[in-house]
Protein backbone atom coordinates (compact mmCIF):
# COMPACT_ATOMS: atom_id res chain seq x y z
CA UNK A 1 0.00 0.00 0.00
CA UNK A 2 1.19 3.65 -0.45
CA UNK A 3 -0.36 6.68 0.99
CA UNK A 4 0.57 10.40 0.55
CA UNK A 5 -0.98 13.47 2.16
CA UNK A 6 -1.85 16.86 1.03
CA UNK A 7 -2.25 19.78 3.26
CA UNK A 8 -5.29 21.24 2.71
CA UNK A 9 -5.56 23.37 5.85
CA UNK A 10 -3.56 24.00 9.01
CA UNK A 11 -6.54 21.36 10.57
CA UNK A 12 -7.04 19.58 7.74
CA UNK A 13 -5.52 17.04 5.25
CA UNK A 14 -6.29 14.87 2.28
CA UNK A 15 -5.06 11.46 2.21
CA UNK A 16 -4.79 9.62 -1.33
CA UNK A 17 -3.94 6.27 -0.91
CA UNK A 18 -3.54 3.38 -3.67
CA UNK A 19 -3.73 -0.58 -2.79
CA UNK A 20 -2.46 -3.67 -4.90
CA UNK A 21 -4.96 -5.60 -5.40
CA UNK A 22 -3.37 -8.91 -3.84
CA UNK A 23 -3.38 -6.67 -0.44
CA UNK A 24 -7.32 -6.60 -0.72
CA UNK A 25 -7.32 -10.78 -0.85
CA UNK A 26 -8.53 -11.31 2.53
CA UNK A 27 -11.40 -9.26 2.55
CA UNK A 28 -12.60 -10.50 -1.14
CA UNK A 29 -12.00 -14.13 0.55
CA UNK A 30 -14.12 -12.65 3.84
CA UNK A 31 -16.79 -11.51 1.62
CA UNK A 32 -17.18 -14.67 -0.37
CA UNK A 33 -17.23 -16.20 2.43
CA UNK A 34 -20.15 -14.07 4.31
CA UNK A 35 -21.93 -13.91 1.38
CA UNK A 36 -22.16 -17.96 0.74
CA UNK A 37 -23.56 -18.07 4.22
CA UNK A 38 -26.61 -15.91 3.21
CA UNK A 39 -27.38 -17.16 -0.28
CA UNK A 40 -28.80 -20.28 -0.92
CA UNK A 41 -27.69 -22.38 -3.83
CA UNK A 42 -29.35 -26.12 -5.09
CA UNK A 43 -26.48 -28.94 -5.05
CA UNK A 44 -24.00 -26.55 -2.59
CA UNK A 45 -24.61 -26.38 1.24
CA UNK A 46 -24.99 -23.05 2.83
CA UNK A 47 -21.14 -21.35 3.34
CA UNK A 48 -19.91 -23.79 0.30
CA UNK A 49 -21.40 -22.26 -2.94
CA UNK A 50 -17.96 -21.54 -5.40
CA UNK A 51 -16.54 -17.79 -5.46
CA UNK A 52 -17.21 -17.78 -9.47
CA UNK A 53 -21.06 -19.38 -8.91
CA UNK A 54 -21.29 -16.11 -6.70
CA UNK A 55 -19.87 -13.52 -9.39
CA UNK A 56 -22.31 -15.02 -11.41
CA UNK A 57 -25.61 -15.08 -9.31
CA UNK A 58 -24.92 -12.26 -7.04
CA UNK A 59 -22.28 -10.22 -9.44
CA UNK A 60 -18.72 -9.92 -9.00
CA UNK A 61 -19.51 -5.79 -7.77
CA UNK A 62 -21.48 -6.49 -4.37
CA UNK A 63 -18.32 -8.92 -3.78
CA UNK A 64 -15.95 -5.99 -4.48
CA UNK A 65 -18.42 -3.53 -2.11
CA UNK A 66 -18.30 -6.08 0.94
CA UNK A 67 -14.68 -7.17 0.99
CA UNK A 68 -13.84 -2.93 0.62
CA UNK A 69 -16.41 -1.71 3.48
CA UNK A 70 -14.61 -4.55 5.49
CA UNK A 71 -10.99 -3.08 4.63
CA UNK A 72 -11.63 0.84 4.10
CA UNK A 73 -11.36 1.56 7.70
CA UNK A 74 -8.03 -0.73 8.37
CA UNK A 75 -6.46 0.72 5.34
CA UNK A 76 -7.45 4.18 6.46
CA UNK A 77 -6.25 3.68 9.89
CA UNK A 78 -2.53 2.06 8.83
CA UNK A 79 -2.09 5.41 6.59
CA UNK A 80 -2.92 7.68 8.97
CA UNK A 81 -0.35 5.83 11.25
CA UNK A 82 2.22 5.57 8.29
CA UNK A 83 1.55 9.67 8.16
CA UNK A 84 1.65 10.32 11.58
CA UNK A 85 -1.59 11.73 11.55
CA UNK A 86 -4.08 12.65 14.30
CA UNK A 87 -8.02 12.70 13.65
CA UNK A 88 -10.01 14.86 14.98
CA UNK A 89 -13.30 13.70 13.53
CA UNK A 90 -15.04 10.85 10.91
CA UNK A 91 -12.80 10.74 7.76
CA UNK A 92 -14.80 11.95 4.28
CA UNK A 93 -13.65 9.12 1.90
CA UNK A 94 -14.20 8.78 -1.88
CA UNK A 95 -13.41 5.73 -3.77
CA UNK A 96 -11.74 7.63 -6.90
CA UNK A 97 -10.31 4.16 -8.75
CA UNK A 98 -11.36 0.69 -8.74
CA UNK A 99 -9.94 -1.43 -11.34
CA UNK A 100 -10.77 -5.09 -10.67
CA UNK A 101 -7.67 -7.36 -10.09
CA UNK A 102 -5.71 -4.67 -10.27
CA UNK A 103 -5.38 -2.12 -7.63
CA UNK A 104 -7.95 0.23 -5.37
CA UNK A 105 -7.08 3.67 -4.97
CA UNK A 106 -9.19 6.11 -2.34
CA UNK A 107 -9.03 9.50 -1.09
CA UNK A 108 -10.01 10.75 2.72
CA UNK A 109 -10.03 14.27 3.66
CA UNK A 110 -10.44 14.53 7.38
CA UNK A 111 -9.54 17.06 10.41
CA UNK A 112 -6.79 16.25 12.02
CA UNK A 113 -4.97 17.53 14.94
CA UNK A 114 -2.59 20.68 14.21
CA UNK A 115 1.38 20.81 13.87
CA UNK A 116 2.68 23.40 16.45
CA UNK A 117 6.17 24.79 16.97
CA UNK A 118 5.91 25.65 20.89
CA UNK A 119 8.76 28.21 22.16
CA UNK A 120 10.52 27.61 25.43
CA UNK A 121 7.94 27.62 28.12
CA UNK A 122 10.88 28.43 31.01
CA UNK A 123 10.62 31.63 33.11
CA UNK A 124 7.32 32.72 31.96
CA UNK A 125 5.89 35.50 34.77
CA UNK A 126 2.42 35.53 36.02
CA UNK A 127 0.74 37.40 39.09
CA UNK A 128 -2.07 36.53 41.61
CA UNK A 129 -3.76 37.96 44.11
CA UNK A 130 -2.42 37.51 47.78
CA UNK A 131 -4.04 34.93 50.12
CA UNK A 132 -5.64 36.92 52.35
CA UNK A 133 -8.31 35.84 55.28
CA UNK A 134 -10.70 38.48 56.68
CA UNK A 135 -12.08 38.36 60.13
CA UNK A 136 -15.42 38.72 57.73
CA UNK A 137 -14.39 35.50 56.02
CA UNK A 138 -14.21 33.90 59.40
CA UNK A 139 -17.96 34.85 60.63
CA UNK A 140 -19.31 33.91 57.31
CA UNK A 141 -18.00 30.53 58.22
CA UNK A 142 -19.54 31.29 62.18
CA UNK A 143 -22.79 32.30 60.75
CA UNK A 144 -23.00 29.04 58.66
CA UNK A 145 -22.11 26.79 61.18
CA UNK A 146 -24.95 28.50 63.40
CA UNK A 147 -27.13 28.17 61.02
CA UNK A 148 -26.47 24.43 60.44
CA UNK A 149 -27.44 24.01 64.33
CA UNK A 150 -29.98 26.15 64.42
CA UNK A 151 -33.63 25.44 65.40
CA UNK A 152 -37.06 26.32 63.40
CA UNK A 153 -39.83 27.97 65.97
CA UNK A 154 -43.48 28.49 65.21
CA UNK A 155 -43.99 31.53 64.79
CA UNK A 156 -48.01 33.71 64.39
CA UNK A 157 -46.65 36.30 62.21
CA UNK A 158 -46.49 37.38 58.44
CA UNK A 159 -43.48 36.04 57.16
CA UNK A 160 -40.14 37.59 56.92
CA UNK A 161 -36.98 37.33 54.22
CA UNK A 162 -35.40 34.71 55.53
CA UNK A 163 -38.18 32.75 58.07
CA UNK A 164 -38.99 29.52 57.27
CA UNK A 165 -42.65 28.51 56.01
CA UNK A 166 -44.86 25.70 54.74
CA UNK A 167 -47.51 26.16 51.86
CA UNK A 168 -49.32 25.04 49.25
CA UNK A 169 -49.15 25.71 45.94
CA UNK A 170 -51.83 25.92 42.97
CA UNK A 171 -51.08 26.89 39.45
CA UNK A 172 -53.89 27.53 37.12
CA UNK A 173 -54.14 28.77 33.47
CA UNK A 174 -57.80 30.30 32.36
CA UNK A 175 -59.12 28.83 35.48
CA UNK A 176 -57.68 25.38 34.96
CA UNK A 177 -55.05 23.98 37.11
CA UNK A 178 -52.55 22.70 34.93
CA UNK A 179 -51.11 19.32 34.84
CA UNK A 180 -48.86 18.97 37.24
CA UNK A 181 -49.20 22.43 38.51
CA UNK A 182 -50.38 21.59 42.56
CA UNK A 183 -48.24 20.76 45.45
CA UNK A 184 -49.15 21.00 49.44
CA UNK A 185 -46.83 20.78 52.57
CA UNK A 186 -43.86 22.17 50.68
CA UNK A 187 -41.06 23.45 53.23
CA UNK A 188 -39.48 26.78 51.77
CA UNK A 189 -36.96 29.26 53.21
CA UNK A 190 -38.16 32.65 52.23
CA UNK A 191 -35.67 34.05 50.03
CA UNK A 192 -33.74 31.00 48.75
CA UNK A 193 -35.05 31.52 44.92
CA UNK A 194 -35.00 28.75 42.47
CA UNK A 195 -38.75 27.58 42.98
CA UNK A 196 -41.26 29.90 41.17
CA UNK A 197 -40.06 33.16 39.78
CA UNK A 198 -42.21 35.64 41.85
CA UNK A 199 -42.59 33.72 45.31
CA UNK A 200 -40.56 35.12 47.03
CA UNK A 201 -42.26 38.69 46.65
CA UNK A 202 -45.84 36.77 47.64
CA UNK A 203 -44.51 35.77 50.17
CA UNK A 204 -43.53 38.42 52.59
CA UNK A 205 -45.87 39.73 54.43
CA UNK A 206 -48.19 36.59 54.38
CA UNK A 207 -49.42 35.05 57.62
CA UNK A 208 -50.68 31.86 58.23
CA UNK A 209 -53.70 30.51 56.35
CA UNK A 210 -52.95 33.53 54.14
CA UNK A 211 -53.02 33.29 50.40
CA UNK A 212 -51.94 35.28 47.68
CA UNK A 213 -52.12 35.39 43.80
CA UNK A 214 -49.29 36.16 41.93
CA UNK A 215 -48.39 35.87 37.58
CA UNK A 216 -45.28 33.68 36.81
CA UNK A 217 -43.89 31.58 34.13
CA UNK A 218 -43.54 28.05 34.18
CA UNK A 219 -39.84 26.76 34.18
CA UNK A 220 -40.60 23.12 32.68
CA UNK A 221 -43.50 20.25 31.63
CA UNK A 222 -45.81 21.42 28.12
CA UNK A 223 -45.94 24.55 29.40
CA UNK A 224 -43.03 25.87 29.98
CA UNK A 225 -42.59 29.56 29.37
CA UNK A 226 -45.95 30.04 29.57
CA UNK A 227 -47.35 32.39 31.89
CA UNK A 228 -50.30 31.03 34.75
CA UNK A 229 -51.98 32.35 38.17
CA UNK A 230 -50.54 31.05 41.01
CA UNK A 231 -51.97 31.17 44.72
CA UNK A 232 -49.83 30.32 47.52
CA UNK A 233 -51.17 29.44 50.66
CA UNK A 234 -48.92 29.80 53.65
CA UNK A 235 -49.65 26.75 56.51
CA UNK A 236 -47.42 28.08 59.15
CA UNK A 237 -44.32 30.15 59.52
CA UNK A 238 -41.46 29.16 61.03
CA UNK A 239 -38.08 31.84 62.71
CA UNK A 240 -34.48 30.24 62.96
CA UNK A 241 -33.30 30.61 66.08
CA UNK A 242 -29.43 30.78 66.29
CA UNK A 243 -27.41 29.26 69.14
CA UNK A 244 -24.84 31.76 71.03
CA UNK A 245 -21.13 32.07 69.65
CA UNK A 246 -19.89 30.86 73.09
CA UNK A 247 -17.71 27.55 73.74
CA UNK A 248 -20.69 25.43 74.20
CA UNK A 249 -21.46 26.11 70.74
CA UNK A 250 -17.84 25.51 69.77
CA UNK A 251 -18.38 22.31 71.66
CA UNK A 252 -21.58 21.31 70.13
CA UNK A 253 -20.56 22.20 66.17
CA UNK A 254 -17.06 20.82 66.37
CA UNK A 255 -14.31 18.91 68.44
CA UNK A 256 -13.05 22.34 69.82
CA UNK A 257 -13.39 23.50 73.38
CA UNK A 258 -13.56 26.95 73.02
CA UNK A 259 -14.22 29.64 70.08
CA UNK A 260 -11.17 31.05 70.14
CA UNK A 261 -9.81 26.99 69.39
CA UNK A 262 -12.93 26.75 66.58
CA UNK A 263 -12.61 29.93 65.10
CA UNK A 264 -8.59 29.60 64.86
CA UNK A 265 -9.17 25.84 62.72
CA UNK A 266 -11.70 27.87 60.97
CA UNK A 267 -9.06 30.71 59.40
CA UNK A 268 -6.87 27.91 59.05
CA UNK A 269 -8.91 25.84 56.69
CA UNK A 270 -9.85 28.73 54.32
CA UNK A 271 -6.42 29.91 53.96
CA UNK A 272 -5.85 26.54 52.79
CA UNK A 273 -8.77 26.71 50.42
CA UNK A 274 -7.62 30.34 49.83
CA UNK A 275 -3.92 28.90 48.44
CA UNK A 276 -5.42 26.41 46.50
CA UNK A 277 -7.44 29.18 44.58
CA UNK A 278 -4.33 31.06 44.35
CA UNK A 279 -2.77 27.64 42.74
CA UNK A 280 -5.79 26.92 40.49
CA UNK A 281 -5.91 31.22 39.64
CA UNK A 282 -1.76 30.72 38.61
CA UNK A 283 -2.16 27.60 36.56
CA UNK A 284 -4.93 29.62 34.63
CA UNK A 285 -2.33 32.50 34.45
CA UNK A 286 0.40 30.44 33.40
CA UNK A 287 -1.91 28.59 30.62
CA UNK A 288 -3.41 32.06 29.27
CA UNK A 289 -0.55 33.52 28.78
CA UNK A 290 0.88 30.26 26.27
CA UNK A 291 -1.83 30.03 24.83
CA UNK A 292 -1.07 34.10 23.99
CA UNK A 293 2.23 32.99 22.81
CA UNK A 294 1.45 30.21 20.58
CA UNK A 295 -1.39 30.46 17.35
CA UNK A 296 -3.61 27.30 17.82
CA UNK A 297 -5.89 26.74 14.57
CA UNK A 298 -9.09 24.75 15.90
CA UNK A 299 -10.88 22.85 13.40
CA UNK A 300 -14.47 24.52 12.74
CA UNK A 301 -16.28 21.29 13.33
CA UNK A 302 -14.93 20.08 16.43
CA UNK A 303 -15.29 23.47 17.70
CA UNK A 304 -19.34 23.21 16.51
CA UNK A 305 -19.43 19.91 18.03
CA UNK A 306 -17.97 21.40 21.75
CA UNK A 307 -20.38 24.43 21.56
CA UNK A 308 -23.13 21.77 21.04
CA UNK A 309 -21.87 20.05 24.04
CA UNK A 310 -21.50 22.90 26.04
CA UNK A 311 -25.08 24.26 25.17
CA UNK A 312 -26.42 20.91 25.84
CA UNK A 313 -25.13 20.95 29.42
CA UNK A 314 -25.93 24.06 30.56
CA UNK A 315 -29.63 23.86 28.58
CA UNK A 316 -29.91 20.78 31.28
CA UNK A 317 -28.29 22.62 34.40
CA UNK A 318 -30.74 25.28 33.96
CA UNK A 319 -33.52 22.95 33.55
CA UNK A 320 -32.43 21.05 36.87
CA UNK A 321 -32.38 24.87 38.65
CA UNK A 322 -35.87 25.23 37.02
CA UNK A 323 -34.81 28.46 35.09
CA UNK A 324 -35.32 29.05 31.53
CA UNK A 325 -32.03 30.93 29.10
CA UNK A 326 -34.34 34.09 29.49
CA UNK A 327 -34.10 34.31 33.09
CA UNK A 328 -30.72 32.87 33.33
CA UNK A 329 -29.61 35.76 30.62
CA UNK A 330 -31.79 38.20 32.58
CA UNK A 331 -29.52 37.56 36.34
CA UNK A 332 -26.29 37.62 34.31
CA UNK A 333 -27.90 41.13 32.48
CA UNK A 334 -26.15 39.42 29.12
CA UNK A 335 -27.84 39.61 25.64
CA UNK A 336 -27.99 36.36 23.76
CA UNK A 337 -25.57 37.23 21.63
CA UNK A 338 -22.43 37.94 24.11
CA UNK A 339 -23.75 34.82 26.30
CA UNK A 340 -23.00 32.95 22.52
CA UNK A 341 -19.70 34.87 22.17
CA UNK A 342 -18.24 34.05 25.31
CA UNK A 343 -19.12 30.45 25.25
CA UNK A 344 -17.76 29.88 21.95
CA UNK A 345 -14.09 32.24 23.54
CA UNK A 346 -14.16 29.71 26.44
CA UNK A 347 -14.82 26.56 24.00
CA UNK A 348 -11.92 27.79 21.17
CA UNK A 349 -9.06 27.99 24.29
CA UNK A 350 -10.54 25.05 25.96
CA UNK A 351 -9.80 23.03 22.85
CA UNK A 352 -6.82 24.95 22.27
CA UNK A 353 -5.29 24.43 25.64
CA UNK A 354 -5.71 20.81 25.01
CA UNK A 355 -3.89 21.10 21.91
CA UNK A 356 -0.74 22.65 23.45
CA UNK A 357 -0.52 20.49 26.64
CA UNK A 358 -1.06 17.04 24.14
CA UNK A 359 2.13 18.32 22.78
CA UNK A 360 3.70 19.43 25.85
CA UNK A 361 3.01 15.61 26.83
CA UNK A 362 4.91 14.51 23.94
CA UNK A 363 7.79 16.73 24.34
CA UNK A 364 8.22 15.93 28.03
CA UNK A 365 7.61 12.22 27.15
CA UNK A 366 4.71 12.26 30.17
CA UNK A 367 2.81 9.27 30.56
CA UNK A 368 0.23 7.95 33.33
CA UNK A 369 0.46 5.41 36.14
CA UNK A 370 -2.10 3.38 37.04
CA UNK A 371 -2.13 4.82 40.70
CA UNK A 372 -2.42 8.28 39.16
CA UNK A 373 -5.41 7.11 36.97
CA UNK A 374 -7.23 5.56 39.89
CA UNK A 375 -6.97 8.61 41.83
CA UNK A 376 -8.40 10.56 39.04
CA UNK A 377 -11.50 8.40 38.76
CA UNK A 378 -12.05 8.26 42.66
CA UNK A 379 -12.05 12.13 42.51
CA UNK A 380 -14.61 12.51 39.12
CA UNK A 381 -16.71 9.63 40.87
CA UNK A 382 -16.87 12.09 44.08
CA UNK A 383 -17.52 15.35 41.91
CA UNK A 384 -20.25 13.57 40.06
CA UNK A 385 -21.88 12.23 43.45
CA UNK A 386 -21.16 8.18 41.93
CA UNK A 387 -19.86 5.50 43.94
CA UNK A 388 -16.23 4.67 42.78
CA UNK A 389 -17.23 1.24 41.57
CA UNK A 390 -20.09 3.01 39.45
CA UNK A 391 -18.60 5.16 37.78
CA UNK A 392 -15.06 3.14 37.04
CA UNK A 393 -17.74 0.36 35.70
CA UNK A 394 -19.28 2.91 33.38
CA UNK A 395 -16.47 4.69 32.19
CA UNK A 396 -15.22 1.43 31.07
CA UNK A 397 -18.44 0.22 29.65
CA UNK A 398 -18.58 3.24 27.36
CA UNK A 399 -14.76 2.77 26.68
CA UNK A 400 -14.24 6.87 28.20
CA UNK A 401 -10.85 5.56 29.89
CA UNK A 402 -8.68 6.90 27.04
CA UNK A 403 -10.37 10.02 27.94
CA UNK A 404 -9.67 10.23 31.56
CA UNK A 405 -6.00 9.04 30.68
CA UNK A 406 -6.02 12.29 28.65
CA UNK A 407 -6.79 14.33 31.54
CA UNK A 408 -4.30 12.94 33.28
CA UNK A 409 -1.61 13.72 31.31
CA UNK A 410 -2.93 17.04 30.40
CA UNK A 411 -2.84 18.28 33.87
CA UNK A 412 0.58 16.76 34.56
CA UNK A 413 1.56 18.56 31.45
CA UNK A 414 0.64 22.03 32.91
CA UNK A 415 1.76 21.40 36.11
CA UNK A 416 5.39 21.19 34.49
CA UNK A 417 4.86 24.45 32.75
CA UNK A 418 3.71 26.17 36.52
CA UNK A 419 7.21 24.88 37.66
CA UNK A 420 8.98 26.22 35.03
CA UNK A 421 6.92 29.49 36.41
CA UNK A 422 7.99 32.59 38.47
CA UNK A 423 4.47 33.09 39.97
CA UNK A 424 4.46 36.19 42.35
CA UNK A 425 1.35 37.34 44.54
CA UNK A 426 0.15 40.98 44.43
CA UNK A 427 2.65 41.51 47.26
CA UNK A 428 5.44 40.58 44.87
CA UNK A 429 6.39 37.50 47.27
CA UNK A 430 7.03 33.98 45.49
CA UNK A 431 4.03 31.75 45.63
CA UNK A 432 5.31 27.73 46.18
CA UNK A 433 3.24 26.05 44.11
CA UNK A 434 5.61 22.88 43.63
CA UNK A 435 4.88 21.29 47.14
CA UNK A 436 1.60 22.33 47.95
CA UNK A 437 -0.81 19.40 48.85
CA UNK A 438 -4.49 18.47 47.38
CA UNK A 439 -5.62 19.68 50.78
CA UNK A 440 -4.46 23.14 50.85
CA UNK A 441 -1.24 22.16 52.94
CA UNK A 442 2.45 23.15 51.91
CA UNK A 443 3.78 20.01 52.03
CA UNK A 444 8.50 19.80 52.81
CA UNK A 445 10.59 20.19 50.00
CA UNK A 446 10.76 16.84 47.64
CA UNK A 447 14.11 14.81 49.24
CA UNK A 448 17.38 15.29 47.19
CA UNK A 449 18.85 12.19 45.75
CA UNK A 450 21.85 11.79 47.98
CA UNK A 451 25.44 10.30 47.36
CA UNK A 452 24.04 6.60 46.91
CA UNK A 453 20.50 7.27 45.68
CA UNK A 454 19.34 8.13 49.22
CA UNK A 455 16.56 10.77 50.59
CA UNK A 456 18.20 13.01 52.65
CA UNK A 457 15.08 14.60 53.79
CA UNK A 458 13.82 15.08 57.59
CA UNK A 459 16.21 14.59 60.75
CA UNK A 460 18.53 11.34 60.52
CA UNK A 461 16.41 8.05 61.64
CA UNK A 462 13.10 10.57 60.77
CA UNK A 463 10.90 8.97 57.53
CA UNK A 464 10.89 11.61 54.42
CA UNK A 465 7.21 13.07 54.19
CA UNK A 466 5.30 11.45 51.15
Amino acid sequence: MKSAVETVGPTRAKLTVEVPFEELKPSLDAAYKKIAQQISVPGFRKGKVPAALIDRQIGRGAVLDEAINEALPRLYVQALQENDLQPLAQPEIEITRLEDNDNLEFVAEVDVRPSLELPSLEGLEVSVDDVAVTDEDVEEQVQTLRERFGTLVDVQRPAQDGDFVTLDLTATRDGEVVEGGEASGVSYQVGRGGMVEGLDEALVGLGPDETATFTSQLAGGDLQGEEVQIEVKVEAVKEQELPDVDDDFAQMASEFDTVEELTADLRTRLGQGKRLEQAAAARDAVLEKVLDMVEVPVPDAVLADELRARRENIEQQLTFAGMSMEQYLESEEQTIDEFEGELEKRVRDAVAAQFVLDEVAKREELSVEQQELTQHMLRRAQQSGQEPQEYVQHMMEHNHIPELVAEVVRGKALARIVEQATVTDASGSPVDLKNLRPDGTIGEPEAEPGPEGDTTAGEPGEPADD
